[in-house]
């Protein structure tokens, strides 16, 4: 069994902490334990900001899709904006490597330290260009613990 669900967000300041709540309640309901939820909530926090912030003038939205499946969560933004600049430009077919999150130039620097807290909350981030359309895609997982006592839904997940 899996939980998944996908929404579709206008890039406003107040569509972040709905997707926010939307996640620890689906978290909470699977019996994920409450740090992992926090993290993973934080992380999404940070990605959907970037979506508002950077998703482009031209597009009123982005995308957040979640699943939990057995022991991990995945968690995927998607805007619509000018996608991630200074990625690799290489010829023919062959993909760019992903960018790597960067570690901020200071601790006072306003910008650039979305990537590296997602980075450092998560187990493992892919940061691309969206394939054949502008955008960016910033994915994420990480591997569930769960609440002592969680409701049937955890133990389904875990089984499955």
């Amino acid at each position: 069994m899996s939980i998944w669900w996908s929404l579709h967000l206008r890039r406003e300041a107040a569509s972040v902490p709905l997707a926010r709540r939307l996640l620890i309640g689906a978290m909470e309901t699977a019996g994920v334990d409450p740090e992992t939820s926090y993290d993973l909530a934080v992380a999404l926090s940070e990605a959907c900001a970037n979506a508002v912030e950077h998703g482009g003038d031209a597009s009123p939205g982005y995308r957040v899709t979640a699943l939990i499946d057995g022991d991990t969560c995945r968690i995927e933004v998607t805007d619509s904006g000018p996608g991630f600049t200074d990625r690799p430009v290489r010829a023919g077919r062959q993909p760019a490597r992903p960018l790597q999150p960067r570690t901020p130039a200071s601790v006072h620097d306003e910008h650039g330290r979305g990537l590296f807290l997602i980075a450092s909350l998560t187990d493992h981030v892919r940061v691309r260009n969206r394939p054949g359309r502008p955008g960016a895609v910033v994915s994420f997982d990480k591997i569930l613990k769960w609440r002592e006592g969680a409701p049937p839904a955890g133990a389904l997940l875990r089984a499955s």
